[in-house]
């Protein structure tokens, strides 16, 4: 394969591949560089339904396939690979990657976020082992099993809810006294008999023996300490953006988001960032997807001075 492109775009969430398929349509020479699933954090969702165009909802992961094929369907080619780093050699841009360097004149970053961890004892020794980080993924292990999901946003409870069709009995630990989840989500999880709560409460640590059997809960308001006994432990605490390759090269915010102008433009000309992994993002698929289509139309802007 030739590496060099006029565009390169990390990253393969809505937001990467709506500039893929615009860079493709371009007939700009485009390259998309992806570390795993096609369609990004979206590939977990188990039902989209808040996409325009599909008022039935939408699994995931056949919506990042679909967009997927749009933009390929144009020419846009794909590796799976992970972006390491980025040399800048006067107009052009060397990407550094797992699987080898690849040449561009621009640079859309849509690279998103990795999902946060709770860093409390126990949870890197259960991963795979009672502790999850997708419902989609990992529910069916914990048929008829009491489970925990600690978080309150949108995320965490999209699954719960999930997991209500198989676990016995599904807790919800959030650290605050109410939801950050959109009014239709709490309704859902409020009128589900399996799902419980536990508020204004933390997981201090994970324990159990060849996997997880319990966790260790603290009553913030109180300081008052339990034990939860559960199969299984879902974290959905928030993400991170997949930045720290990027520092030293591009501006970040403190929480690690690239800094850019509204054309998505950074201040080193020829690289752009769309979608969540850019500041004041509002981590939306249909709103990544619009920040990928503008990226795109300023690279194309960018290629055509040089």
């Amino acid at each position: 394969m030739d590496n060099g492109y006029d565009v390169v775009i990390i990253g393969s969430g809505p937001a990467g591949l709506t500039a893929g398929l615009y860079a493709s349509r371009a007939r700009l020479n485009s390259l998309l560089i992806e570390r795993g699933l096609v369609g990004g954090q979206i590939a977990n969702a188990e039902r989209v339904e808040n996409y325009p165009g599909f008022p039935e909802g939408i699994s995931g992961s056949e919506l990042g396939q679909l967009m997927h094929q749009q933009a390929t369907q144009y020419g846009l080619k794909t590796v799976i690979a992970e972006a390491t780093g980025i040399e800048l050699q006067k107009s052009q841009k060397v990407l550094k990657t797992t699987e080898g360097d690849f040449i561009a004149r621009a640079v859309i970053i849509a690279g998103g976020s990795k999902r946060q961890t709770l860093d409390v004892p126990g949870e890197e020794e259960f991963t795979g082992k009672g502790v999850s980080y997708c419902a989609t993924c990992d529910a069916a292990f914990f048929r008829e099993q009491p489970v925990a999901v600690v978080g309150g946003s949108d995320a965490a409870i999209t699954e719960a809810l999930h997991l209500a069709k198989f676990a016995s009995r599904i807790t919800v630990i959030h650290r605050r006294r109410q939801l950050r989840a959109t009014r239709i989500l709490q309704e859902r999880a409020f009128a589900e008999p399996k799902i419980e709560f536990r508020w204004d409460s933390t997981v201090e640590k994970i324990e159990g023996e060849n996997s997880v059997k319990r966790i260790g809960l603290n009553q913030v308001q109180t300081g008052e300490k339990s034990a939860l006994e559960v199969a299984g432990v879902f974290i959905s605490i928030g993400l991170k953006p997949d930045t720290d390759y990027l520092k030293g090269i591009l501006p970040l915010d403190n929480v690690g988001h690239i800094i850019t102008n509204e054309k998505m433009e950074t201040e080193i000309p020829g690289i752009l960032a769309a979608g969540d992994i850019r500041q004041d993002s509002a981590r939306q698929a249909i709103t990544a997807a619009g920040d990928g289509a503008t990226a795109t139309i300023y690279a194309e802007r960018y290629l055509t001075k040089q």
